[in-house]
C-alpha cells in the first residue's frame, strides 16, 4: 500500500466521512497520518469510491487501488480517467450496484468517467431533481458534495477564508456564480493532514473542508473535468 496515497485519499475523503454521508463510523481514522494502515482499512469500507479505485488501479496495471497516481485520478484527474473507457466504468458500477436506484448513471455509457465528478452528477440523484421544486436543496448538495477549487484569503488558528464561485441554477443550467468568500477547515482538534496553509494557496474544497493544495495543472483539471461532465449531461451552456 502507498502511504501517500493513503494519506490522499483521507484528505478528499474526511469531510464526508464526518458528516455521516458516506464511509463507515470514526471519520477520526483518516486523520491519524500516522495509522496509514487503518486509513486503508477505512478506505475499503467506501463502497463507491472504492469501486473507481479498483477499476482505475486495474486500468493502470496496478495492484494497489490506493496508489497515489490513482487516488488523484478519482479525486482531481489524470491520465488514468482518460484510459478508462466510459463503457467499462458502467458495466462495473451495473456489477456493484445493480439494482441500486439514484440519479442518470445507468443511462450514462457514453459520459461514465472513473471520477469523483460522475458520482456526483451522475450516481447521486440530486442533478435530476433540479429542474423540480427541490432544487435549492439539489444545488447547495450538489454544489458542497463536488470537489471545488478556490483561493485562501486568510488563516485563523484552524479555519481559513476562501474566495471560491459556487454553482448556480439558471433554470436551465448549472454555472459558476460570482466569486464569494466563505469560511471552511482545514484542522480539527490539532489534527490536520496538511502541513499548513496560508493565504493565496490555491486549495481543493469538499464540503466546508481544504482537502489539498493544488497546482495551477491540478486546479486546470478539476475544473475542466466538471466543465466537461456538465456539458455532456446538457447542464452546462459551453458547447
Amino acid at each position: 500500500m502507498s502511504e501517500r496515497g493513503a494519506l490522499l485519499f483521507a484528505r478528499y475523503a474526511y469531510p464526508p466521512n464526518e458528516l455521516g454521508y458516506c464511509g463507515p463510523e470514526d471519520a477520526g481514522a483518516l486523520l491519524r497520518a500516522e495509522e496509514t494502515a487503518g486509513i486503508e482499512r477505512h478506505a475499503r469500507r467506501f463502497e463507491g469510491a472504492w469501486c473507481y479505485l479498483e477499476l482505475l488501479a486495474e486500468t493502470a496495471g496496478l495492484d494497489d487501488p490506493l496508489d497515489e497516481r490513482v487516488v488523484e485520478a478519482y479525486w482531481i484527474g489524470n491520465e488514468l480517467v482518460e484510459r478508462t473507457r466510459p463503457e467499462t466504468v458502467l458495466a462495473r458500477l451495473l456489477s456493484r450496484f445493480d439494482g441500486q436506484g439514484g440519479g442518470t448513471w445507468r443511462e450514462a455509457a457514453g459520459r461514465a468517467l472513473a471520477h469523483h465528478t460522475f458520482q456526483v452528477f451522475d450516481v447521486y440523484p440530486w442533478a435530476r431533481l433540479l429542474p423540480g421544486p427541490a432544487h435549492p436543496t439539489a444545488l447547495s448538495v450538489l454544489d458542497r458534495c463536488r470537489i471545488r477549487t478556490g483561493v485562501v484569503r486568510a488563516v485563523r488558528g484552524e479555519s481559513a477564508t476562501v474566495e471560491c464561485r459556487p454553482l448556480r441554477w439558471t433554470g436551465t443550467h448549472l454555472i459558476p456564480g460570482p466569486p464569494h468568500r466563505e469560511p471552511v477547515r482545514w484542522s480539527t482538534g490539532g489534527r490536520s493532514l496538511l502541513p499548513g496553509l496560508a493565504p493565496g494557496d490555491v486549495v481543493a474544497l469538499h464540503w466546508d473542508w481544504v482537502c489539498d493544495i493544488l497546482t495551477p495543472a491540478q486546479a486546470a483539471r478539476v475544473e475542466s473535468t466538471e466543465r466537461r461532465h456538465l456539458t455532456a449531461l446538457g447542464l452546462s451552456p459551453c458547447r
